[in-house]
């Protein structure tokens, strides 16, 4: 799991969602790869996805479930999971401040 990332591109304006309950920034890589970094603060939010997906979790902790289950993954630092594309999950910040870096896959 890498926290620091060469070469790359920065969208300065910043992804902003429930209210600002989650920020975050996408970054550009030369493969033209993107990933995004960015911030959750306490509540319970879901996210679609279209494209496959990697969530890592790089400090704090989450609560999630995957479409279609209603299993509860506990979720830590250095700790991740994956969502189906065409789907999406809940995920759920109890207390402090989750930070994450999403992955967009292969479809």
């Amino acid at each position: 799991m890498s926290s620091s990332f060469s070469n790359v591109t920065v969208d300065a304006k910043a992804n902003v969602y429930f209210d600002g309950s989650v920020v975050s920034h996408t970054v550009h890589f030369a493969d033209g790869t993107k990933k995004t970094l960015g911030l959750i603060y306490p509540g319970n939010f879901h996210f679609g996805t279209a494209a496959p997906e990697r969530m890592e979790i790089i400090a704090g902790s989450c609560e999630v479930i995957l479409d279609g289950t209603t299993d509860v993954l506990a979720v830590e630092a250095g700790s991740a999971f994956d969502v189906p594309g065409n789907s999406g999950f809940n995920i759920k910040v109890v207390d402090g401040i989750c930070e994450y870096i999403c992955s967009f896959l292969p479809a």
